[in-house]
């Protein structure tokens, strides 16, 4: 079966080897968050529906997982907001009931959870990884840029109501923008919110690829640390380089996977051979059979050559 809604499995620096599930169009989203490693959002909503077929999708995941592949995390993802699919819910059901040793992650921008019905679809969910960048209204119409009608307000708000109800691992985001919500108004802010939300882990991250917009840097590793510290004991910064085990040899097409993790989001060569554990000179050779083919394409950055999807 040819899939077209699931990707990879790649390798995650946070969930190790992981399916990708994508449930909406590219960069479908209630944000457009001006560092977005996806680049901007082309179609701005809050609306839920069922962008793309709740039995297609499970049927991919039916045949993908009956062959046991050795995963970490089925993880909800992709390049646009994952619970803006009506659907998504009864999607996680099936994956716990019918393949019930897999673990389930969700990654959500964590506007939606004012919706209580949104709250009850990520209930069987093992991890859910929500983003709080930050807690002011002027700052987070700055960094978000939301869709209209959602505020910051609302956001902590469902935020608060779903770490109350929810009986997982919460694994809090914060995605640090130097010089937009690292004042420290804005992390006392950010400080007092994690205090309420109680999450298992809080993860500071910054700008690895390229953004949405040029002008967003990354912060440095020095101020992510102080950051860090200065939010709790459960904090700390998200790693740069992918130190879990490799893709096992049996189960991965070198050229496919390559092209799965550049598809969400850029990587150098460099990412590529320390994400895959394979020498850079077999990534070059793979790399270049992609850009012939239209498939990729090479950018300048800071940090090096990042390839995209064209």
């Amino acid at each position: 079966m040819a899939y077209r809604y699931l990707f990879g499995p790649v390798p995650s620096r946070r969930l190790g080897i992981s399916l990708g599930i994508d449930l909406v169009p590219h960069k479908t989203c209630s944000f457009n968050c001006i560092y977005c490693e996806c680049g901007q959002t082309t179609d701005l909503t809050c609306e839920r529906r069922e962008y793309v077929p709740t039995d297609r999708v499970i049927a991919e995941l039916d045949d993908f997982l009956a062959t046991a592949p050795d995963l970490d995390y089925v993880t909800f993802a992709g390049s646009g907001e994952p619970t803006l699919h009506s659907g998504i819910g009864e999607i996680i059901s099936f994956i716990k009931d019918r393949y019930p040793r897999y673990r389930v992650a969700v990654l959500t921008n964590s506007a939606l959870f004012t919706d209580p019905d949104v709250r009850a679809a990520l209930m069987r969910a093992d991890v859910v990884v929500p983003s709080l960048d930050a807690v002011s209204e002027e700052v987070f119409v700055k960094i978000n840029r939301p869709s209209p009608g959602i505020t910051a307000g609302q956001v902590l708000e469902g935020l608060l109501d779903f770490a109350r109800e929810y009986t997982g691992e919460v694994w809090l985001e914060i995605f640090i923008v130097p010089g937009v919500n690292d004042t420290d108004k804005e992390l006392r802010l950010l400080k007092d919110a994690v205090i309420a939300i109680e999450p298992d882990r809080v993860q500071v991250n910054t700008l690895d690829r390229p953004g949405a917009e040029d002008w967003v840097l990354p912060a440095s590793p020095e101020a992510i640390e102080r950051i860090a510290a200065m939010l709790g004991g459960n904090a700390g910064a998200i790693g740069v380089a992918y130190a879990g085990r490799t893709l096992p040899p049996k189960t991965k097409d070198i050229g496919e996977t390559i092209l799965a993790t550049i598809r969400r989001r850029p990587c150098t060569p460099r990412d590529l051979a320390t994400l895959l554990g394979i020498r850079p000179t077999e990534v070059a050779k793979h790399l270049r059979v992609l850009e012939a083919q239209g498939l990729i394409e090479a950018v300048e950055e800071k940090r090096g050559v990042f390839y995209r999807p064209t």
